[in-house]
This record gives C-alpha cells, structure tokens and sequence, in this order.
C-alpha cells in the first residue's frame, strides 16, 4: 500500500485506499462524503493521465512553468532580481544537467533559457543604470548576479 505524508501524517493512497479506512470521513455529512469520493476519482484519473504522459514531456512543462516564473519577476516594477535569477538558475541547472534527455522540446527549451539570461541582464543593467542614463548591451549569465 502507498502512502502521501502530509502534515496531518501518512494517508494512504491508490487503488487500495478504501474510504473507510480514513476516520475524518466520519465527521463528513453525506453530501461533503460524497463531494470527497467524486475529488479522489478525480484526482485517480488525473495521476493515470500523467502516468501515460512521458516524462520528457512534463519535465518541459515544468520548465516552462520556471521560465515564466522568471519572467514575472522580471517585469515586476521594481524588478525582483534575486528571485528571477532563482528560477532562471534552476531552469538552466535542469536543461544543462539533462541535455539529450528532454526529447523534442530541448531545442525550444535551450532557446528560451537563453533569451530569459539575456532579458534578465538587460533588467538588471537598467537597474544598475544612472537615472536618464541607456545601460550598454552584455552577455551575462544571471548566475553571476
């Protein structure tokens, strides 16, 4: 049997969880029991979707996720560098790490952690910048921020 540890403790799950064996269910009224088993069947469909999705695929997703994630704290006013650097490093230390693994996206992913590093330092070569003052172009990497 599977267990998901939460902070409330180890909850059992798949296909051998029964109802029953979770003693919260108890305090729950019919329609609340009955809203929680239609969430498990949910969430059991969701995980048997995933599983018949290649990994390389969802990695490219995630990475995504961090590129935007990037990007939002980029355009914020005023920029939040450290934490864009955070997510910028972290989707490069993933496509680095797993070049050749990440199939069909790897491509588009290499070219849009590049263009990410670069919009990264024109921000912060404008922040560094004198008021009223043009910041000249660089090629560096957020890693060395």
């Amino acid at each position: 049997m599977s267990t998901l540890w939460t902070p409330d403790g180890e909850h059992p799950v798949g296909s051998e969880a029964a109802p029953s064996d979770d003693p919260s269910r108890d305090a729950l009224s019919p329609e609340e029991a009955e809203r929680a088993e239609a969430l498990a069947r949910e969430m059991a469909a969701v995980q048997e979707q995933l599983a018949d999705t290649p990994a390389d695929v969802v990695v490219s997703t995630h990475l995504m996720g961090l590129f935007e994630l990037g990007a939002i704290h980029l355009s914020q006013q005023p920029p939040n560098l450290s934490q864009a650097a955070l997510a910028i490093d972290a989707m490069g230390a993933v496509v680095d790490r797993l070049q050749g693994r990440l199939g069909e996206n790897e491509e588009t992913l290499r070219g849009a952690l590049n263009q990410i590093r670069l919009a990264y330092v024109g921000v912060q070569q404008a922040e560094d910048a004198p008021e009223g003052e043009v910041a000249p172009e660089e090629d560096t990497d957020p890693a060395d921020a």
